[in-house]
């Protein structure tokens, strides 16, 4: 079963970086796959524009090659490419100095549909595209502007961001993207909260012992040396997409599903997370660093190898515990844990309630395993509800635990949009409900500095875990002093 595909508005939609990494591995395929589900409205345009020489047949060609190398086979569909690709053209512009901003005038003209500028550059050059941008008189009051991941590296440089796009578009004009929030099983789990009588009565600190939050990566460094080196795993993964997922398990039911009802009731989540300043990190947080060991069945260098340098103090794992003081969630702790050349790569949500008070089954019925909300994010979306059910045949009540199991691929056909494509669609219609809003930002990193300032004030090192393994022992001690376990599916 599929959902009915409601076009949008005509748009023009124009891409800073159009030739970057990020184009052609995900944007350009997304836009593809809206085109061959016939999503588009006539006239829409796609522009590429960065600072490489190259004509729009050049470009084109560009787009092709991306669409056979990150589309899989069955969903290339040659009369829908060669349609996209006509929707294609290319401007050289340099974000720095302002010259083909006057060209990319002319190419859009007088066209009164939606615009859509995306910034899939480096953030240092935010403020120069928006300078550009109003200084050529492009932005009209349909236009939008759409930028990634990392909104600076602290909440002072977040908010000299702010400031420089928000000094050219409104904050309604703002589209701050997180690609986690448009992954569909991100979605239901407000769905699952908020569209079902049998949860939200038990969504709280009297019922839910606690819940961890894992995003784990089998991958090192790949392409991203230079970033990562000077971001780290916490700047990099927590700061944006592990709390925008604890905003979504922890918050109040929003009035509505309109955006700023949704962001409002994020921003009490994130304002109410507890500070960990410098005597806490060292009891609530660990940091970590890979060393050689083996992924996907060979060796693999650790983290100095791969970056080529003796020493770096850079964080590729970190654990924390966090906890919010509030009346839903006082005394349940919030396990995250994310790092790279981990044991298996997954993203999930684990909400495991309160042990049953009184096992009249006795000792010989065996373990009684609490109750487990498993919401996976990737891969194999699907939810999982662990219960404890009667093991078959005779000898008496014995009990084990088995998972009532929801997987997306087998309960829905069809192709899953990718989250790229829901959260595009999203900015032509206009819809920031899983956008960050600026406030939401400047909260994450309110809460992120202070970790960051205790890890420096303390010396906090990171310690070395083995590829291939599920991070450093600290971690498992972190969550074990309180009598838990992390829960580890491969």
């Amino acid at each position: 079963m599929t959902s009915q595909i409601i076009p949008v508005d005509p748009f023009d939609f124009i891409i800073f970086g159009g030739t970057g990494d990020l184009a052609e591995r995900k944007l350009l395929p997304a836009l593809y796959h809206r085109q061959r589900d016939q999503q588009f409205s006539e006239p829409t345009r796609i522009i590429g524009a960065s600072r490489s020489k190259m004509e729009d047949d050049e470009y084109r060609e560009f787009a092709r090659k991306a669409i056979a190398e990150h589309v899989s086979p069955s969903d290339i569909d040659k009369a829908e490419l060669d349609k996209f690709v006509a929707r294609l053209s290319y401007i050289p512009i340099d974000a720095r100095s302002g010259d083909g901003f006057s060209k990319l005038k002319k190419a859009i003209g007088a066209s009164k549909a939606i615009r859509a500028f995306y910034l899939a550059v480096g953030p240092e050059l935010f403020g120069d595209i928006s300078g550009h941008l109003k200084r050529s008189d492009l932005i009209t009051p349909d236009s939008r502007i759409v930028v990634e991941k990392p909104i600076g590296r602290d909440l002072a440089s977040a908010r000299a961001l702010n400031d420089a796009v928000g000094e050219v578009f409104g904050e309604h004009q703002i589209f701050r993207i997180d690609h986690y929030l448009g992954k569909e099983t991100v979605q239901n789990l407000m769905a699952l909260r908020f569209g079902n009588a049998l949860y939200e009565p038990l969504w709280n600190s009297a019922h839910i012992d606690h819940v961890q939050i894992t995003v784990a990566e089998t991958v090192g460094l790949e392409d991203r040396v230079t970033y990562y080196d000077k971001a780290g795993a916490l700047r990099d993964m927590v700061q944006n997409h592990m709390l925008q997922l604890l905003c979504l398990v922890a918050m109040e039911a929003p009035s509505s599903i309109e955006a700023n009802a949704v962001r409002d009731e994020k921003l009490k989540v994130l304002r109410s997370l507890k500070r960990i300043n410098g005597q806490e990190a060292p009891k609530s947080t660990v940091r970590g660093q890979y060393r050689a060991g083996a992924s996907a069945g060979g060796p693999v260098k650790g983290y100095l190898e791969e970056l080529g340098k003796p020493d770096s103090t850079t964080e590729t794992f970190v654990a924390i515990k966090a906890e919010i003081a509030n009346w839903r969630w006082a005394g349940v702790p919030f396990y995250l844990r994310t790092g790279k050349r981990l044991a298996a790569r997954v993203s999930e949500i684990v909400i495991e309630f309160k042990p049953v008070p009184h096992n009249i089954f006795g000792e010989a019925a065996g373990n009684m395993s609490p109750n487990q909300l498993v919401i996976r994010l990737q891969p194999d979306e699907g939810v999982k509800q662990f219960i404890m059910i009667k093991d078959p045949g005779p000898g008496g009540m014995r009990l084990r635990q088995i998972p009532l199991d929801m997987s997306f691929a087998d309960s829905f056909q069809g192709r899953a949009p990718d989250a790229y494509e829901r959260l595009i669609m999203d900015v032509i219609r206009g819809n920031q409900t899983l956008f960050m809003r600026r406030d939401e930002v400047e909260a994450a990193w309110s809460w992120i500095d202070p970790i960051l300032n205790a890890w420096a004030d303390t010396r906090m090192e990171a310690q070395g875990y083995t590829a291939g393994t599920w991070g450093p022992s600290a971690s498992i001690a972190l969550i074990e002093r309180d009598g838990r376990t992390w829960h580890e599916s491969g």
